[in-house]
């Protein structure tokens, strides 16, 4: 291991620790940008192959720093997933050291940022989104680009903003190294681009998206139940669960008739409410119809049910009517690998993990993409992890959706970050949509959230109560969710053009050579700015 190669792998590991510190707990967003400056520091001028080791380091110092409170599952669960997570960045970095050959490298390697963001969203076996860059922009300014641009282009934004900061340093460098001052041109071009993203902001945030404040509004209550005992076992305690959901109910239409609070249109309750089938467990459907029959309005249960086959099960968010019983349902469009369902079940790498063990059926993913009709509201639902993908929201929203429901449990994550990371992403989706959303938490945070990311009513963790307010509805479908996938996707197109222009230039500049030598160690301005 050259001693090159080792400074770059020191620097690579800061940038990866330094990125992770963009999300709760720490939430400094303009980390996120940083890291990437680091990243692409750590490989400018390296070899191909050195990229993989950078990026494996880089990765690995990221992902095992965010996702440290999957230990609570375990600690071989945490590592299992880090190092799933951390292979997307062995495979970005020599991709990003051969789009630093390119003239404007700055702006392909921003949107090969994107396009692996989206890659690990989605593969393999769902994917997992955690640490996308713009989880982290809940209050700040960049807030007022998620209904414009999305979750992908407010990406792009940032990791642009953290291409540009390595250009800019990388150019600062060559002169001081070459003795020459900054000519007033080359100032230019560095700072032209800053000035366009500061622009870009600005004008969001004096012009924000306008959302509607005078349509029909509907009362909403949510329930949090709380978990008995250590508030992290769920299974132990399923059936007190289940009776503290019942009696807040209960406690909910009491406080209705003595006009303390006003009658929902409808209430909430969260994923887990019933960790068991309600259509098979008769003590847990009896449950369910006391409190539905005596707050009077439709419930929204989260509910284990069964799946025709045994080692299977579905998580559900089941519309249950005071006339008609249960009607409407969601179920959980992402399962989350070896977490959720086991990949690969019993192979002799599963069997390694013991905490897997823990987890005897695996869940089947749900494919609605329309909102629940609860009385005569259209509610885009979402189930814990699913707020996390870009793709169940924004279909819903799409068919009609005038408001947002996420369920959640998180009960195994209580005393960790978890739960502020992602009710971040939570926010974030309420201002990407301009809707009104209502999270129920088993015993985490249940809060109403308006469609400006604030919080408007909220419930502090392990506690039992029920969280009520008023909700505007609205037609509303904003500019991200009319632009969908297509951003992600023309990242991801951009970063198979870059690599194929990479291989024609090479071919240009060493007509008949086997392979083109690595990018010079010390660049030329133009080099660095393109």
């Amino acid at each position: 291991m050259s001693a090159s190669f080792r400074v770059r792998a020191l620097g690579a590991a800061v940038a990866g620790l330094t990125g992770s510190l963009a999300f709760e707990p720490v939430g400094l967003v303009l980390l996120g940008p940083v890291a990437v400056a680091g990243f692409c520091l750590s490989l400018h001028g390296a070899r191909v192959r050195a990229g993989v080791g950078i990026g494996l380091v880089f990765g690995a110092a990221f992902s095992f720093s965010i996702l440290w409170w999957m230990r609570a599952v375990g600690t071989d669960a945490w590592i299992a997933l880090s190092l799933i997570e951390t292979a997307y960045f062995l495979a970005l970095g020599p991709v990003v050291v051969l789009l630093q050959r390119l003239p404007l490298w700055p702006v392909w390697t921003a949107a090969a940022w994107v396009a692996y963001e989206e890659l690990r969203s989605g593969w393999p076996f769902g994917g997992f989104p955690w640490g996308r860059l713009s989880f982290g922009t809940i209050d700040t300014p960049f807030a007022s680009l998620l209904p414009w641009l999305g979750t992908p282009g407010v990406g792009f934004v940032l990791a642009l903003l953290g291409t540009l900061l390595a250009a800019a340093v990388l150019t600062l460098t060559a002169t001081r190294r070459t003795d020459r001052a900054l000519d007033a041109r080359a100032a230019g071009r560095l700072a032209l681009p800053f000035v366009g993203i500061a622009a870009l902001v600005g004008l969001a945030v004096v012009r924000p998206y306008d959302v509607p404040t005078d349509g029909r509004t509907v009362q909403v209550s949510a329930v949090q139940g709380d978990v008995p005992g250590a508030g992290d076992d769920v299974v132990a305690v399923f059936r007190d669960v289940t009776r503290n959901h019942v009696e807040s109910t209960i406690q909910l239409a009491d406080d209705v008739d003595a006009g303390d609070v006003p009658r929902p249109d409808f209430v909430l309750w969260p994923e887990n409410s019933t960790a068991v089938d309600p259509f098979t467990d008769t003590e847990t459907y009896e449950g369910i119809t006391e409190a539905v029959d005596a707050v009077g309005v439709p419930v929204v249960v989260g509910g284990m049910v069964d799946a025709p086959d045994d080692g299977q099960v579905l998580n559900q968010g089941i519309v249950w009517d005071p006339e008609s019983g249960p009607g409407d349902r969601y179920s959980k469009r992402h399962p989350v690998p070896f977490g959720e369902f086991i990949p690969f079940r019993n192979s002799t790498l599963t069997s390694a993990v013991s905490q897997f063990d823990l987890i005897p059926r695996d869940m089947l993913a749900g494919t609605r993409e329309t909102p629940l009709a609860i009385g005569d509201v259209l509610v885009g639902n979402a189930i814990c992890f699913d707020v996390a993908y870009d793709d169940g929201f924004r279909a819903q929203v799409g068919a009609g959706a005038q408001m947002l429901t996420v369920q959640t449990s998180n009960a195994m994550f209580i005393r960790t970050h978890q739960i502020d990371q992602q009710l971040e992403i939570t926010r974030l989706r309420a201002v990407e949509t301009g809707k009104y959303l209502v999270v129920a938490a088993i015993n985490g945070r249940t809060a109403i959230v308006a469609p400006d990311g604030s919080v408007v009513a909220d419930i502090d963790p392990q506690t039992q109560g029920v969280v009520s307010g008023e909700v505007v509805l609205n037609d509303v479908v904003t500019p991200a969710m009319w632009l969908g996938p297509w951003l992600a996707r023309a990242a991801t197109a951009a970063t198979l053009v870059g690599l194929v222009l990479v291989l024609l230039l090479r071919r240009r500049e060493r007509p008949g050579a086997a392979a083109a030598p690595s990018a010079p160690t010390t660049p030329t301005e133009r080099e660095t700015v393109g």
